[in-house]
């Protein structure tokens, strides 16, 4: 595939401004469902952008870091896999799971990021003792500058150097094997759920589950309502949940007015 300098500069600078995002901005512009089609339109195909980012998305939707422990990235690992699916023509499964290895990348690069400025905490701690928070601004200014710019060199390099190639590597890949791949990155998201579902585990919730999973069938028995299935199960969900969170608010508010025993003063 071709590319341009402007595709170059673009590229690095969603990944500059998502990679802050993850930590430091608004936690949510750095997910692949939104990532995937920004990448994709700069590249020229939006739809696959969205089609490999929802992808990823599922995948990742249970990760979340525990203490010191990160992750696969989700930038890396989400742009790259749009990367890989429109400038070598990976089918959005297989593209996931090839984009994987970069992920892991992502996540040892956080983690050296995090390693080399825990010394600096000491010098943030010195400076809210002086009452210097220009001091403060500044650690972290450098530290969102260094961790967007490690980022978009990464997947900048990838971009360039390894767009041709891996059109090159995914023409010499067996029939076998890329299947292989996409049976890997479908199951990919399934996993991503079970990890959803372990930290959300619940005697409490275990009967919305199971609705979901029978609507869930029901409706993409119908062909007609496939396409717009997860639509069609989230609204549903949403009533199911907003439903509970009205009965739950009324009990609350009957449960009160029973105990108030009144003021100090008559009244009518």
């Amino acid at each position: 595939m071709n590319f341009n300098i402007l595709q170059i500069i673009l590229i690095f600078l969603v990944t500059f401004v998502v990679a802050i995002d993850q930590f430091s901005f608004l936690e949510s512009l750095y997910q692949p469902i939104i990532t995937g089609p920004v990448i994709g339109a700069i590249l020229g195909d939006m739809h696959t952008g969205l089609i490999v980012g929802a992808t990823y998305q599922l995948m990742t939707i249970g990760n979340m870091p525990v203490g010191g422990a990160q992750p696969p990235n989700a930038v890396i690992g989400g742009i790259v896999s749009v990367i890989f699916a429109v400038t070598s023509g990976l089918e959005p499964n297989a593209a996931v799971a090839a984009a994987i290895p970069f992920a892991l990348l992502g996540q040892y690069g956080v983690t050296i990021i995090f390693t080399l400025m825990s010394p600096v905490m000491a010098k943030a701690d010195q400076y809210a003792k002086d009452a210097d928070p220009k001091g403060i601004e500044k650690i972290n200014y450098f530290a969102m500058i260094l961790l967007g710019s490690i980022f978009g060199i990464i997947v900048v390099l990838f971009f360039i150097a390894g767009s041709s190639f891996g059109a090159k590597l995914a023409a010499m890949i067996p029939e076998t094997l890329m299947h292989g791949l996409g049976v890997a990155g479908g199951m990919m998201k399934f996993v991503g759920f079970a990890v959803l579902l372990r930290l959300m585990v619940s005697r409490d919730l275990w009967g919305f589950f199971f609705i979901g999973f029978a609507l869930a069938v029901i409706v993409m028995a119908n062909e007609s309502l496939s396409g717009s299935a997860l639509l069609i199960i989230s609204l549903i969900g949403f009533a199911l949940a907003f439903w509970d969170y009205q009965v739950h608010v009324g009990l609350k508010n009957v449960s009160a007015a029973a105990n108030f025993e009144g003021g100090e003063e008559d009244g009518i």
